[in-house]
């Protein structure tokens, strides 16, 4: 149940609102927020909470902007938003900047050094943290890695990204580049899969992934908040779905000018779409 709960938070229910904001049906996409708003009392986490009004700002961007400046300005203007607040209120916007600039940004690159100090001291896990590799292979942690860290340093529960799990617990600090690289073929790989559809579909239904990357390991984003289920919906998602947007396309990516491919081409004019990153 706490699969499916994250599983259809995370990717199926922004999927939904991204595909009725595609079809101008904004009833629908006004009830899946409501739904994701129920999410809240079940899960009791700030994600659930703030997916919602993620969804509408991210919908907002991609209609001023295109899909890969309204990528930046989602992680620019809400960290630029938290020190003009400090800078101008004090403690007043000591709230916010702990939850946007403290815990959104500075938290995931304190768990890099956090992970990278205690790995630099004990045993490596080689992937042995993915429960699935646990089953039928040494692993020198019985517990997650998240209370481990607990253990060790009296943090909480310290998940981390891709870069200090697969990347520095996994394989030490030498060898994370190469993990990383290979974590980031996977992504380019789920990239590859939405090429046809548009850029600010693409965008608005995947705008939660990028928060629980920052935050958790790629095998769990992908398997436990239904990275793998999006990446296959947006490969199987009709082109033709789209062929309404001719005239008047939802997304901003086709302003300026920009010619886009038929919609049933697999080969759109730019070559590929934009995952938010």
């Amino acid at each position: 149940m706490n699969y499916l709960v994250t599983i259809v938070s995370n990717a199926l229910l922004p999927f939904a609102f991204a595909g009725f904001v595609a079809n101008k049906a904004p009833w629908r996409a006004a009830a899946v927020l409501a739904l994701l708003l129920l999410f809240y009392p079940i899960a009791l986490s700030k994600v659930a909470l703030f997916t919602p009004l993620w969804l509408v700002a991210m919908l907002v961007l991609s209609k001023v902007f295109e899909a890969r400046i309204s990528a930046i300005l989602s992680l620019l203007v809400p960290v630029l938003a938290g020190l003009v607040l400090i800078s101008l209120f004090g403690s007043h916007a000591a709230l916010y900047f702990a939850t946007v600039n403290f815990r959104m940004v500075t938290i995931p690159s304190i768990a890099m050094d956090v992970y990278n100090d205690f790995f630099s001291r004990h045993d490596l896990t080689y992937f042995c943290q993915i429960s699935v590799l646990k089953s039928i292979m040494h692993c020198p942690y019985q517990d997650q890695l998240s209370i481990v860290m607990q253990r060790a340093y009296n943090l909480g529960n310290f998940n981390a990204s891709l870069f200090a799990t697969e990347g520095i617990a996994s394989v030490g600090l030498l060898f994370a580049p190469i993990a990383t690289f290979a974590a980031g073929l996977v992504i380019a790989f789920g990239n590859r899969l939405s090429a046809g559809l548009p850029p600010g579909f693409v965008l608005i239904s995947g705008a939660i992934l990028p928060q629980i990357l920052l935050n958790v390991p790629l095998s769990t984003v992908l398997l436990t908040h239904g990275a793998a289920l999006l990446f296959l919906l947006w490969y199987i998602t009709p082109r033709s779905v789209f062929q309404q947007q001719s005239k008047e396309a939802p997304f901003a990516s086709n302003r300026k000018g920009k010619q886009t491919s038929a919609p049933n081409d697999p080969n759109p004019a730019d070559g590929h779409s934009s995952v938010p990153a």
